[in-house]
């Protein structure tokens, strides 16, 4: 397919610049797949939708503040790096700006002089190698939690950094755990803990997974032909438990609802033949586009995609190309609001 069969116009002041008043809140676009049909809802008529033995899978990982700000070593000028994938401990890859201020060789400094970043290697992509090093009794974690910003995406602006204290908490669903995503599972954001016990308590199961959303989810597709796309590696970890809770659920004939299109991928790549979640920890490259053939999710709830992006293209897969474009152009016309902290479709 070509990437303009996934393009439609979307109005700038349509992309969400904060969330919503209370998590629970947002509108929320059903759509059938079987009745090829979608109406406007609201979020709060989520469980409503839901049945005993239905399964909920969450991706309960957690945004680290992965944007440093600093100074290059014995210069005033303002640098910044951003971190992409760990390498191991202390080595990072990562994105940086200005790239003529960080060659292979440099240093930066951040805080009061309390953690150094030493440029190791530069890479083909325009990315760096970077060794951290701590100057204080705090861990290389603990320094970047403390000094680091929460790495928004380049469409949600703030003014300063005091403004984008208030996202440490907001950009983070209420049951994240895992450190180590550079982004937030944003379909994880609706939920409030009153949402998920009740849900609980009529009857519906709560399985958790481990996807660590990196970079790669958000890279644009920049090739005409979609199948020639690739998406970066990301780290998944599914539980014996939880991988039991979705097994058990589909051979009792519940459905699985993958909350978000992380958790999607997840699933979907730890998947056997037989339709069977398999436990363990997976390197996920799984770009999923129209004709894939989902093996476990029955539905999903997921936010606002931009134009041309993959996680479009994955929902596409999901419901149909032709139905889910027809949304997506009512969603405008509507007024929904766009992607992380935007309003959220359900589709089953």
């Amino acid at each position: 397919m070509h990437i303009l069969e996934f393009d439609y116009h979307l109005p700038t002041e349509l992309i969400a610049q904060e969330p919503a008043l209370k998590r629970d809140l947002s509108r929320m676009m059903i759509v059938q797949r079987q009745e090829n049909r979608f109406y406007d809802s609201e979020f709060s008529n989520f469980p409503s939708l839901l049945k005993e033995n239905d399964c909920l899978v969450l991706n309960d990982t957690k945004v680290f503040p992965a944007r440093l700000k600093g100074q290059r070593a014995g210069f005033s000028a303002q640098v910044e790096i951003f971190l992409v994938r760990r390498l191991e401990q202390d080595f990072w890859e990562a994105l940086v700006k200005p790239g003529r201020a960080l060659r292979v060789g440099s240093e930066a400094v951040f805080g009061k002089n309390e953690l150094i970043a030493k440029i190791k290697e530069s890479l083909p992509n325009g990315r760096r190698i970077v060794e951290f090093i701590s100057q204080t009794k705090e861990t290389v974690d603990e320094l970047i939690d403390r000094l680091g910003l929460t790495p928004l995406p380049p469409y949600i602006k703030r003014d300063s950094p005091d403004e984008l204290r208030l996202d440490d908490v907001r950009y983070q669903t209420v049951y994240a755990q895992s450190r180590g995503a550079i982004a937030a599972p944003t379909a994880g954001l609706h939920f409030t803990p009153e949402v998920l016990s009740n849900l609980e308590s009529q009857g519906v199961k709560i399985a958790k997974i481990t996807h660590h959303v990196g970079y790669g989810t958000f890279q644009p597709v920049r090739v005409d032909n979609i199948t020639e796309h690739s998406i970066e590696a990301e780290q998944a970890i599914i539980s014996e438990t939880s991988a039991d809770i979705i097994n058990q659920t589909k051979a009792s004939g519940g459905r699985v609802i993958a909350i978000g299109t992380t958790t999607t991928r997840a699933l979907e790549s730890a998947t056997n033949d037989l339709g069977q979640v398999v436990a363990g920890q997976y390197v996920t490259e799984l770009f999923i586009y129209p004709s894939y053939k989902f093996k476990v999710i029955d539905g999903l709830l997921t936010n606002f995609h931009l134009p041309k992006s993959s996680l479009l293209m994955l929902v596409s897969a999901f419901a149909g190309h032709k139905l889910v474009m027809s949304a997506y152009n009512h969603a405008v016309d509507a007024k929904y609001k766009f992607y992380s902290y935007g309003d959220c479709m359900f589709l089953y």
